[in-house]
């Protein structure tokens, strides 16, 4: 079995290749900031982006087999990611719808650094659990579609970025034009209680101080 995510950036193939080349402007866009025992975000982007990978014009493989391909189409440039094979690395198969859940998000991400945050550094807070996230209201429409929501004790407006099954994505006026992205996976032989994830990027002079309270508080209630 292998996947295959396609995600188009209205932008040059150059500065959608250098997104994914410059250190830096991997931070705009990978996961989301943390600290670990292990390191962290800087030494995730070191590990997957810059070790044991081979480079040839403008396809880039990882040292795990995912192969990135940036190629011009009309109206900017299209990455098409190609997952490695289920069982390329047996160790990783229990994880392998979570990685390419992963890879849908950072791709949407990448193109919404560039589009709208070119070279703008980016703050994120993250959140995950099992609770079905039904219960946010968060609109199931197709993208480019206006909303409000009232979320976690603040009003949210913007546009839908995109859905998948999984997934959506919505701009957010409030956070500096920032990206909401939630997702939950049911329950399934993997996962029997689900899971659920929200990644917020805001930028410029936002409090994350309080966005973090108030999303702590009411994600733990969704449990």
């Amino acid at each position: 079995m292998t996947s295959k995510i396609v995600v188009t950036v209205a932008a040059p193939v150059d500065v959608v290749w250098d997104a994914l080349r410059d250190k830096e402007k991997i931070r705009h866009w990978h996961g989301w900031e943390y600290e670990g025992a292990e390191g962290g975000l800087d030494e995730e982007i070191d590990q997957i982006y810059f070790t044991h990978v081979v480079e040839d014009g403008t396809t880039l493989r990882l040292g795990n087999g995912d192969v990135f391909a940036v190629e011009p189409v009309e109206g900017g440039a299209r990455i098409t990611l190609t997952r490695a094979p289920l069982g390329a690395d047996p160790d990783w198969d229990a994880y392998y719808d979570d990685v390419t859940e992963g890879w849908i998000t950072f791709l949407h991400q990448l193109r919404f650094a560039v589009e709208r945050h070119p070279d703008e550094p980016r703050h994120t807070l993250f959140y995950s659990g099992t609770a079905p996230i039904a219960g946010l209201g968060i609109p199931k429409q197709p993208a480019g579609t206006a909303y409000e929501l009232e979320l976690f004790r603040q009003e949210l407006k913007g546009e839908v970025w995109y859905t998948t099954d999984h997934q959506t994505g919505l701009t957010v006026d409030a956070w500096g034009n920032g990206l909401l992205i939630v997702s939950h996976i049911p329950p399934g032989e993997q996962k029997p209680d689900g899971a659920s994830m929200a990644i917020l990027s805001i930028y410029g002079d936002i409090d994350r101080d309080d966005l973090d309270a108030r999303w702590q508080s009411g994600w733990a209630q969704l449990g």
